[in-house]
Parts: structure tokens; C-alpha cells; sequence
């Protein structure tokens, strides 16, 4: 399994940084998808990035829990000012790219990231 540093799935998904700009060193070492959370409470997702088209705060509360290491909101979906505080104190990195869910996964597998047990 290749690992990727922040700044790379940034630049893969020509994706803005909303939070976490200090953070574009940070290695990723897998990534998943999901909308439905209970599904990456049931991954090893530790150390993973999460890739959802969801904006609620129920996303960064369990990508906290589950070890989550950065959060990409896709198809241009901006969360509110509230929800970036949050991501913020949890100090994890938030992006947003105006790919879709399925486009975006796509660009980080061809470009060597992998899902850390294939289940999300």
C-alpha cells in the first residue's frame, strides 16, 4: 500500500483546503468512501482520508473516533463556518473538490492510494 502525503491528494483532486493548511505534510496512508458513516465506524480507517459528499458534523465526529487523518468533501459541497470550527479543534485537515465521489476515488487509486481493508 503506497502512502501519500496530504499536499499530493490535495493536488491529484485539485481541491481547495478549507482547514488544516498546516497539516499538507501529514501522511495518508489509505483512504475510503463512504455516506454512511456506520460504514467507516466499520472500516480500519485509521490513518485514512475520507472522501463523502455529506457536510454535517456527524462526518468529523466520526472520522474523529475512527482515526480519520483528513476529510475531502466532493461535488464542490462547502460545509458552514460552524462545521470548519469543529474540523478546526478537532485539528483535522478539511478539502473540498468539485469531483464527484466516484471520479475523485478513481483519481487517488490511479495515482497509488488504496483503501486500508477494502470495506469503505
Amino acid at each position: 500500500m503506497a502512502a501519500m502525503k496530504l499536499y499530493e491528494i490535495r493536488d491529484t483532486l485539485k481541491a481547495t483546503v478549507l482547514t488544516g493548511d498546516e497539516a499538507m505534510d501529514r501522511t495518508i496512508v489509505g483512504g475510503g468512501a463512504a455516506d454512511l458513516m456506520e460504514d467507516v465506524l466499520a472500516a480500519a480507517a485509521e490513518g485514512a482520508v475520507l472522501l463523502t459528499g455529506l457536510t454535517t458534523e456527524h462526518v468529523l465526529r466520526t472520522a474523529r473516533i475512527a482515526g480519520v487523518r483528513a476529510v475531502v468533501f466532493v461535488r464542490g459541497k462547502h460545509p458552514d463556518e460552524k462545521l470548519l470550527a469543529l474540523a478546526e479543534s478537532y485539528d483535522l485537515p478539511v478539502l473540498m473538490t468539485s469531483d464527484s465521489l466516484f471520479v475523485a476515488c478513481g483519481r487517488l487509486y490511479m495515482n497509488g492510494l488504496r483503501g486500508l481493508d477494502g470495506s469503505w
